[in-house]
């Protein structure tokens, strides 16, 4: 489990709107599902030593069965480093009977201002070997491109 993931992406907002939007549960559950997934958070305290759980439904679960239960992915995201506008540090616990999902996987979201806006890179580490990594790093992406819709079109309007 000592592979890293990782993406990031230029988002056309200020900083402190693209970190507002990794700790706001209305947000999250806008933008993290990756496409194909919608999310639900379930439980929120977003400090340091706090976290959430988010359950991913898959929308079409047909070639991708969930690692939770066929169709969904449920994850307690504890909140281990916050350092506003630049950094998130999130531990990720999966919840499934499959020991190739188990473990602690760490969630590194760095914001850092740019000239067009913030560059946002997501690193993580510690992954189950049960996550694909160009999966992994394509649904990484996804977020990504999601958290840049949904900030870029907060900071226009």
């Amino acid at each position: 489990m000592d592979r890293t993931d990782r993406a990031s992406r230029v988002i056309a907002a200020p900083q402190a709107t693209v970190y507002g939007a990794l700790l706001d549960r209305e947000s999250l559950e806008a933008w993290l599902p990756p496409d194909g997934m919608r999310g639900r958070v379930e439980r929120w305290d977003p400090r340091p030593g706090g976290g959430f759980r988010m359950v991913l439904t898959y929308l079409d679960a047909t070639d991708s069965p969930g690692k939770t239960s066929d169709a969904t992915d449920v994850v307690d995201i504890g909140f281990a480093e916050l350092v506003p506008p630049e950094r998130v540090v999130q531990r990720a616990v999966f919840e499934s009977n499959d020991p190739s999902y188990a473990g602690t996987m760490t969630m590194t979201w760095h914001c850092a201002a740019v000239d067009d806006g913030t560059e946002v890179t997501v690193t993580a580490t510690g992954v189950p070997p049960g996550i694909d990594q160009a999966v992994h790093e394509v649904g990484i992406a996804s977020s990504l491109a999601n958290l840049a819709s949904y900030v870029e079109g907060e900071a226009a309007g």
